[in-house]
């Protein structure tokens, strides 16, 4: 399974529709990032690490939630940056795992490529996202439009005969 790590708060500066003046709140920001990703990846099968920054948050300890099998949350803790979180998991699995860092931080690219990971901009992984978005739609509107069946091809044929004896008889 190929582990993707995503700089929360770099990603959802870098897309225009993700940006709080869009959104109303960098808490609906965080949301609506969560739905895409839990969305892009359960289509793709990877697991997906969100992290967001709370070093500056006074006594903040390290929180992790389990959205899916697919996608955990991380609010790092207070004085460890996403950077530095990622870099931490990337130095232990970077070599061993198939695993990409999406951040548009040009040290952190250069450090976690040194570590063995597949980095990806912000920008970038916002176009990879919207592929995968519009192939969802295009399978999601192909699955509706070729299973639209009548009522007889659903019923059972002989429910279907007592069904028009009563209509026919009132």
């Amino acid at each position: 399974m190929k582990n993707i790590f995503v700089d929360g708060y770099n990603v959802i500066n870098s897309w225009e529709e993700l940006r709080d003046n869009n959104t109303g709140s960098m808490e609906n920001s965080r949301a609506k990032l969560i739905d895409i990703l839990l969305n892009y990846g359960t289509y793709n099968g990877y697991k997906i690490f969100l992290v967001f920054d709370a070093h500056l948050q006074a006594k903040s300890l390290e929180k992790r939630e389990k959205i899916s099998k697919n996608l955990i949350v991380v609010f790092t803790k207070e004085g460890e940056t996403a950077d530095s979180f990622i870099e931490k998991y990337v130095n232990r699995i970077g070599r061993t795992s198939e695993v990409l860092v999406v951040t548009s931080d040009s040290l952190e690219q250069q450090i976690i490529f040194q570590r063995g990971a597949v980095r990806m901009s912000s920008i970038e992984f916002y176009h990879e996202v919207k592929k995968v978005e519009n192939k969802i739609r295009v399978e999601s509107d192909k699955n509706q439009d070729g299973k639209r069946y009548t009522l007889e091809e659903r019923i059972d044929k002989e429910i279907a005969e007592k069904l028009e004896e009563m209509r026919r008889n009132k």
